[in-house]
């Protein structure tokens, strides 16, 4: 396989284990793993190697907010951040946290969460975040099972924070808040008896006292990740020091080798929570490079205007942002006038023709980018240059848009905490790899192994398998969790749980999830995760829920319908009503169930995989409900408790 070097022979299974595909590495990677990069051994050195390097460069920016109107960016040095988070270290050091010690970071993206980590990273502290889109019934578990210290909190989050009390003081002696403290909110506090700063207050808590920062090793932990999970409590992800700087020397050999190295001169756009591994990986790489982080104001709807004032040059996103994106593309183009419309149509299938035929993205339509799709680019801030899309799969079609009308690199990663985030990713110019996570990066192993009971085999002509993972950006284990350690670390591979296919270029597609599988009441397996991913490629579906259970023989779903597609084919056929009258009309869901079966024939998809019946709510699944983890997987369970009087009218009315 053209992008992969094999490193370790596949082996048939035994009775007790199943058969295992060939390990593979990624070709750049073909003689080593890229080494230790020289004085990195902690998160800590590399801020501090990049203070030594470029003290006056841009790190921090966000922007200033006068009457109510949000203004330009205005920036703080590398070297005006590490001041400010010597005097936080101190600070902490003085209340009696030492190295180990845990402290708890809680709020949106912000200069003060970076530098609040830092600070931790400094001491040898364990950085803890607490989720920013969890209730408070998981921040209390996170603050107790970790047993936080100190936590820096954002001012809009204090009263969550309070909640939490009087169990979280068993441990939680200090809470800092980013900006103000109402007096109530003291009076609380004090009355736990806890104490309770604002931010330029407790700069100075450490006075004029001295601390030696302790010797940082690279097994360390650094990180206390906690993982939203589909079900259960979270789970707390320990992340060594050793994790991450070895992510960072793997994406450091991968961008070189394919000349998208990030310089002094990048600017990241930081919205993705640095509560996940997503974003702080990323911001670790472009602080490693000196380069500059502008922090978003907090609300959506306000992202593509940050942007349009920032000017990010590589823009990190979740599939939910990119869909939003593209539906809004979408509704402007059917809105333009005729002419703009056919433009757009002439332009989008010639530079698309020429993508495919192999023409790198910025050749393909050199006179359309700037007729046609320069607009699309302003509006990223005009010039972003990669765009990488983590978290959960993007469907094949905006993915595809995207590359053709954005005049940038659209790249698609795949990690988990666990493995420190980057594991896979596609690479630019290479129309192959659309619809894949790509090939591995250069600092880790993966091989497939076989899931007999769901039909996948790893050593079949079309390898499939659970996707596992070896390398030094591994974990270190699940905090006080042993056992779960044990059940997905086996012999140094970790096992990810998802179902990924090896395509003939070496780019790896996830097709399933190894748990999400259930069986009809006449005896067929599903799994119900590939299902999803097959039809949510229709362009009428934004989001899909596939059900079924043992006592039923057919599969329902529930649909977050396109909005614009719906009310398109709803005007064509004389169909009125808003988008909500819509969903529940019987025509338009006949229509759906039309375009399902449609689909499912040219998939050849079996009879069982079909759905028979289907429920279209306009509002789409969301993190609010708990419908959602925090990085957008679909929580079976609770979106079960949530429609199970839906899924019980489907099954009774189409029987």
């Amino acid at each position: 396989m053209k992008h992969l070097v094999e490193v370790e022979k596949g082996r048939e299974g035994t009775n007790k284990t199943p058969s295992v595909g060939p390990a593979y590495r990624s070709a750049f990677a073909k003689d080593g793993f890229p080494p230790p990069i020289p004085g990195l051994d902690s998160c800590w050195d590399i801020f501090r190697l990049a203070v030594e390097k470029y003290p006056n460069s841009q790190m921090l920016g966000r922007r200033q907010i006068v009457d109510g109107k949000a203004g330009e960016y205005t920036w703080q040095s590398y070297k005006d951040v590490y001041d400010i988070v010597m005097k936080l270290g101190t600070s902490i050091r003085s209340l009696g946290i030492k190295k180990g010690g845990r402290c708890g970071i809680y709020g949106a993206n912000c200069p003060e969460w970076i530098m609040s980590m830092e600070a931790c990273n400094a001491h040898g502290i364990y950085c803890v975040p607490l989720y920013d889109t969890l209730g408070a019934g998981a921040v209390e578990f996170i603050l107790c099972h970790a047993e936080v210290e100190i936590a820096f909190v954002e001012e809009k989050k204090i009263g969550e924070l309070l909640k939490t009390l009087p169990a979280s003081a068993k441990f939680l002696k200090t809470i800092v808040s980013f900006d103000k403290v109402k007096p109530e909110q003291r009076e609380e506090v004090e009355k736990h008896g806890l104490a309770i700063y604002e931010w330029n207050d407790f700069l100075l808590v450490g006075g004029d006292k001295q601390y030696d920062l302790p010797v940082k090793e690279k097994d360390d932990i650094c990180t206390i990740m906690y993982t939203s999970g589909t079900t259960g409590d979270p789970k707390g992800v320990l992340i060594s020091n050793r994790s991450i700087i070895s992510v960072i020397a793997g994406l450091k050999l991968l961008l070189e080798s394919v000349n998208e190295e990030v310089g002094v001169g990048d600017v990241y756009m930081s919205y993705l929570p640095l509560a996940h591994i997503f974003d702080r990986v990323v911001e670790e790489i472009f602080i490693y490079h000196g380069a500059s982080i502008g922090f978003w104001r907090g609300d959506v709807k306000g992202l593509v205007e940050d942007m349009g004032v920032l000017k990010p040059t590589i823009f990190c996103a979740v599939p939910r942002v990119l869909d939003r994106i593209y539906s809004g593309l979408q509704a402007k183009i059917s809105a333009g006038g005729f002419l703009k419309k056919a433009l757009f149509g002439i332009g989008y299938n010639y530079k698309k023709g020429n993508i495919f035929k192999g023409a790198k993205h910025q050749d393909a339509g050199f006179v359309f980018d700037k007729l046609v799709f320069l607009k699309v680019k302003g509006g990223l801030g005009g010039r972003v240059r990669v765009i990488l899309s983590g978290a959960a799969p993007l469907a094949k079609h905006v993915e595809e848009f995207m590359r053709v009308v954005t005049c940038a690199h659209v790249l698609q990663g795949y990690g988990l905490t666990e493995t420190c985030a980057a594991t896979m990713v596609s690479l630019p110019n290479d129309i192959s790899m659309l619809g894949t996570v790509g090939p591995p990066v250069p600092n880790i192993d993966v091989r497939l192994e076989s899931v007999p009971e769901m039909g996948y085999d790893a050593l079949g002509t079309t390898p499939r398998g659970e996707i596992c993972i070896r390398g030094e950006s591994i974990f270190s284990g699940y905090y006080k969790r042993d056992d779960l350690t044990q059940e997905v670390l086996v012999d140094g591979w970790f096992h990810t749980g998802d179902v990924g296919e090896w395509q003939p270029n070496g780019s790896m597609k996830i097709i399933d999830r190894k748990k999400n599988i259930f069986k009809l009441s006449q005896g067929e397996y599903v799994a119900v995760e590939n299902l999803e991913n097959i039809y949510g490629n229709l362009p009428e579906i934004d989001s899909i829920w596939v059900y079924g259970n043992s006592f039923e023989s057919f599969l329902i779903a529930v649909i977050n319908p396109n909005r614009q597609a719906i009310e398109n084919w709803a005007q064509s056929n004389g169909i009125s009503g808003d988008f909500e009258a819509l969903c529940g009309n019987p025509k338009v869901k006949e229509y759906i169930l039309g375009q399902i079966s449609s689909f499912a024939k040219e998939k050849k998809l079996k009879g069982f995989e079909v759905i028979k019946a289907v429920h279209l709510d306009p509002e789409p699944f969301d993190i609010e409900r708990d419908l959602l983890t925090p990085t957008y997987k679909k929580k079976r369970p609770q979106l079960l408790k949530y429609y199970q009087d839906v899924i019980n009218g489907l099954y009774q009315s189409n029987k």
